[in-house]
């Protein structure tokens, strides 16, 4: 454990001005509330807060930052209080710890929809303090130094969620080092194999060729000093998890790979970058396309640095980075540069980013984001993506992530010139939309009037934005049919308990559901966000059926235990009164499939999972989805009319979607919510009575066996 003096002489060495007093007294209140806690591997627990503390003294932080760092366990794990850590340190300090209080209870590798939310929480507490997240960060990467203490299970999901979250989330604020230590760190949990290869191939490779980090190190400064440069080379191999990264990217074995080592050179100022890009192209070949400049074309985050990859000894590629100091500082630390200190003083680093504009630019569209699927893939796009720089026809520069389409560059430059895009010329060629764009080509948007978003151009885009501003468009002109689909249920539905769809009534069931107007509403009844039922309810709730002598989905299946929990199959669906057959499956409960299910073929020789199942003899609540596939006659009010009578047969519809449209009919999938196997009898029969209804069917789909659990029940 470093004692107070030692973690004191750590801030002095870069902020002589630091308030020492402050310091040892956050120690000493930190070691006194864990007092007598330890860790899994048996040592003082209060030693994890000053490792982090440690942790972020390397990167030059202010005293508030390294104080949270000392106190960010004890309004969670002791019983410190957020008012007390406000009285003794001030609130600044009592906001930090809350934050990262916040942050330690997110389950960010939870399920989808909690992790979406999640990760708005997550970046709510960035947009608040970025502090937060560094103090986070440096406490994960000293949790995954010390995981071996951990039981196995944990150690893989730690190391999963670093992998996934911390690591990328790292990298996307320009603390490369960090990332590449968190990736590393977990690849050693995850794939403990593939690292110990990639070590032993090292081995023996620096066996047969020597040192050959300090040999070419030596050609660059030789080469440099010829040259009248002064700069600093400093070589490293890359990391194992960035080897193996690469070999399975480019499907290529460790002794093809070519660029596992890379080296930078620190210059004293700009200018001697490009010199020291001229002294080593001329002295090594230069790799067609591995040359970037991000000095002329920083990252979003601050980064500059020029990267080129050369032949060198032997013929082996190496990787060079050309940066100043300033630009090493901010490269070494990202955004957290914004609040680092030298000689006391908040450092005046020109290329370190404003955190809170950079935290703006990242987060935007994801405000845009209603759906939380739509939000996780939008964050954990902008995290995962690489940049290219291109050009608009008047030469302005537009960053975009690597993989971008035109689509993409289109959206990026005014989402009205995305919605009205009809093609693309790259370098002055006409492409198709979904070509990929390559750093420093110039492309061209062709517009049209009265074109709106594709369905289709969902899988062309890739970045947030884009996406984002398709589904909206693509929300507004489904709006407008849901709407009217809605009025058909609301109607039949109101006209099922002997009232009438007024627009007064349905305002006011817009008020009871807290929705902002009866268009809202409507359009909600047709997307199948609400039930007819529910809406009946908000304005006459003594008209709902009394549904006390119903039978519960809790009770609704014999022959399971007290612990086990069953789900309906989503291949087939079984409706009470269907002769069942469970499927055991380890840590999700029982999945019931109907007796005639073509999915048990594949089961047939594990009889030991199978279970003999009852459903529970009485009335059930009307709760079983099931999908009917119907080709209905495309004339006026057809729709409207098959809803009502689904209505009027106290079926509830959860679910409508198009399959074919053609000028005489439609074919379509609706999911109606049943009590049983003689509701959905009379149901059908009543449907086929309908002389628009040219053919009707249960629809089942044996593909969705292999999803028992990633399907809706």
């Amino acid at each position: 454990m470093i004692p107070a003096d030692e973690l004191v002489d750590l801030v002095r060495a870069y902020n002589p001005k630091t308030n020492e007093a402050k310091l040892r007294e956050a120690y000493e209140y930190g070691r006194e509330m864990h007092d007598g806690q330890t860790r899994h591997s048996g040592e003082a627990y209060f030693s994890h807060p000053i490792a982090v503390a440690a942790i972020l003294t390397e990167q030059q932080l202010d005293d508030a930052t390294i104080i949270t760092a000392l106190l960010h366990d004890t309004i969670e794990d002791t019983q410190a209080s957020y008012s007390e850590v406000a009285d003794r340190f001030g609130n600044e300090v009592a906001e930090l710890v809350d934050g990262v209080t916040k942050l330690t209870n997110l389950q960010l590798s939870s399920t989808e929809t909690k992790q979406a939310e999640n990760f708005r929480k997550l970046f709510m507490a960035m947009s608040k303090d970025l502090r937060v997240i560094l103090v986070k960060l440096a406490d994960r990467l000293h949790n995954m130094r010390t995981i071996r203490a951990m039981r196995p299970g944990k150690q893989t999901q730690k190391a999963r969620e670093t992998m996934e979250i911390y690591a990328p989330l790292a990298g996307r604020m320009g603390m490369q080092w960090m990332r590449e230590e968190l990736e590393d760190l977990a690849f050693k949990v995850l794939n403990p194999e593939g690292r110990a290869s990639i070590m032993r191939r090292f081995i023996t490779l620096q066996k047969e060729t020597g040192d050959v980090i300090e040999k070419i190190t030596a050609d660059m400064v030789l080469e440099l000093d010829r040259n009248g440069i002064q700069a600093k080379v400093v070589g490293r191999a890359k990391k194992p998890y960035s080897i193996w990264r690469k070999m399975k990217e480019k499907e290529q074995g460790f002794s093809r790979l070519s660029d596992i080592y890379g080296f930078r050179i620190i210059t004293q100022d700009e200018t001697d970058c490009y010199r020291v890009l001229g002294a080593i192209h001329q002295r090594w070949r230069a790799v067609p396309g591995r040359f970037k400049d991000y000095i002329s074309q920083p990252k979003s985050n601050g980064y500059r640095s020029i990267h080129t990859t050369v032949s060198g000894r032997n013929g082996r590629r190496v990787e060079v980075q050309i940066r100043t100091q300033q630009m090493h500082d901010v490269a070494e630390s990202g955004v957290a540069a914004h609040w680092s200190y030298k000689d006391g003083v908040r450092g005046e680093n020109p290329f370190a980013v404003d955190p809170a504009k950079w935290i703006n630019s990242l987060t935007e569209q994801f405000d845009a984001e209603d759906d939380h699927e739509d939000f996780l893939e939008a964050v954990k796009l902008e995290m995962y993506s690489d940049q290219v720089f291109c050009f608009t026809p008047k030469g302005d520069v537009v960053k975009l992530p690597r993989g971008a389409t035109p689509l993409d560059f289109a959206y990026a430059i005014h989402t009205r010139i995305g919605h009205a895009c009809v093609g693309a010329k790259i370098d002055h060629m006409r492409v198709p939309l979904w070509t990929r764009i390559k750093n420093g080509q110039h492309v061209e948007i062709i517009t049209a009037e009265g074109q709106s978003p594709q369905a289709t151009w969902l899988d062309i885009a890739t970045t947030g934005k884009a996406r984002s501003a398709i589904r909206r468009a693509l929300r507004e002109v489904d709006r407008e049919r849901y709407v009217k689909l809605g009025f058909e249920l609301t109607r039949a539905a109101f006209e099922h308990v002997g009232k009438k769809a007024t627009d007064k009534t349905l305002e006011t069931a817009a008020k009871h559901l807290r929705l902002e107007s009866r268009e809202a509403l409507l359009a909600r009844m047709g997307s199948a966000e609400l039930t007819a039922r529910e809406v009946v309810q908000a304005v006459y709730p003594d008209l709902a059926p009394d549904e006390s002598d119903e039978i519960s989905r809790e009770r609704a299946v014999i022959g399971l235990t007290e612990e086990q929990i069953f789900k309906r199959a989503p291949c087939c669906k079984p409706l009470p009164g269907e002769r069942i057959i469970g499927l055991t499956y380890r840590g999700h409960g029982v999945v019931v499939h109907a007796i005639d299910c073509e999915a048990l073929s594949h089961f047939e020789d594990q009889t030991e999972r199978w279970l003999d199942l009852h459903w529970q003899p009485g009335k059930h609540k009307a709760i079983y989805a099931v999908t009917l596939e119907l080709t209905i006659g495309n004339d006026a009010g057809v729709l409207g009319r098959i809803c009502t009578l689904i209505g009027e047969h106290k079926a509830n519809i959860s679910d409508l979607e198009f399959v074919d449209r053609k000028p005489d009919f439609y074919r379509l999938l609706v999911s109606v919510e049943l009590r049983d196997s003689e509701h959905l009898h009379s149901l059908m029969l009543a449907l086929e009575a309908e002389s628009d209804v040219a053919m009707i069917e249960r629809y089942r789909n044996p593909e969705k066996a292999r999803m028992p659990f990633g399907a809706q029940q």
